[in-house]
């Protein structure tokens, strides 16, 4: 069946492309044959993370952003990250909705995926989504985050250039970006610049780039930042044009080689993590984990201690 689906897929066949999506999202082991099989047609496509605090327009601005790049004629693939359903375990807002007009446009396919409790703002599929969108075809693939702050920083283990929504009028936006968002992103943008206080948000965008100054000259790319309007579509374009220069610069510098380095050494480990955890789960009783945990709180052992009790009893790992 797998094989179908792929040699289906790899002749643009969008059901075959969602069935595999499903069935990398849903089935470890079936993810594992997908990738090894199509692992060497990924790697072309180029990465576009979308990120920000909630409410800041993202998808409205992605919205605006595919129809600029579908005028260039490339194949766009979006995976919209969405919280998770306490009901179904689904994607509880479906960013499909707002991005319908693409719907009917074989050059655009579109994705929701719930986080399913994934911490970092993307779901734990979401390189394996990316890898099958990369083998369909796909020129330019847009992750768009679930939107929830500073836990958003995880978006730069998979894109290549991150793109960072912010709006007027939201008192710990920027806060936000001080805690950690401003270290990741690529591309700063103000949405919603019609509204007061837009002015204030570029300034202080602009004072903490020069308070980084040494950095960005070390890395060689100063962020710019775009203000756009998205639903008039007022600086969509200069946005696509930053976020094209920035894949420039990748390319020129060397940079992407690094980041693609540092984006395998983080899905390897990630997955060796969650081997070791499955494997410690499989080893280790239910009641021997009660009694440790037991023990933790009533300060008889302490975490580190016990932690290591279980890897040595499972793993045969000495501290």
């Amino acid at each position: 069946m797998i094989d179908d689906l792929i040699e289906r897929m790899l002749r643009g066949d969008r059901r075959a492309t969602a069935r595999l999506i499903t069935l990398v999202e849903n089935d470890e082991e079936k993810a594992r044959e997908i990738i090894s099989k199509i692992f060497p047609r990924t790697g072309r496509a180029r990465i576009i993370g979308i990120t920000g605090p909630p409410g800041a327009g993202k998808s409205t601005l992605l919205d605006k952003l595919i129809k600029v790049v579908r005028e260039e004629d490339q194949v766009v693939g979006v995976i919209a990250i969405d919280p998770t359903s306490p009901f179904t375990g689904g994607a509880l807002l479906g960013d499909r909705i707002r991005m319908q007009r693409h719907s009917t446009d074989p050059g655009v396919f579109i994705r929701s995926m719930a986080t399913r409790g994934s911490l970092g703002g993307l779901a734990k599929a979401t390189n394996d989504a990316i890898k099958v969108l990369d083998a369909y075809g796909c020129d330019v693939i847009f992750v768009e985050t679930v939107g929830v702050g500073q836990i958003e920083v995880d978006i730069v283990k998979t894109a290549d250039t991150v793109v960072l929504v912010t709006v007027p009028g939201l008192g710990d936006d920027v806060q936000a970006i001080k805690a950690g968002l401003m270290e990741i992103a690529d591309v700063f943008v103000i949405n919603k610049a019609d509204k007061e206080g837009a002015d204030a948000t570029y300034f202080e965008l602009n004072l903490m780039l020069d308070l980084e100054k040494e950095r960005w000259e070390k890395r060689g790319w100063r962020p710019p930042i775009v203000e756009t309007v998205a639903t008039t579509m007022k600086g969509i374009r200069e946005l696509w044009d930053a976020i094209k220069d920035h894949q420039k610069f990748l390319k020129e510098s060397g940079e992407i080689e690094r980041k693609r380095r540092f984006r395998a050494e983080e899905e390897i480990k990630a997955i060796v993590s969650g081997k070791i955890a499955r494997a410690i789960e499989s080893r280790l009783g239910e009641e021997e984990v009660s009694n440790l945990i037991r023990g933790v709180v009533k300060r008889e052992i302490d975490p580190y201690s016990a932690a290591d009790l279980i890897l040595e009893k499972t793993l045969g790992v000495k501290p």
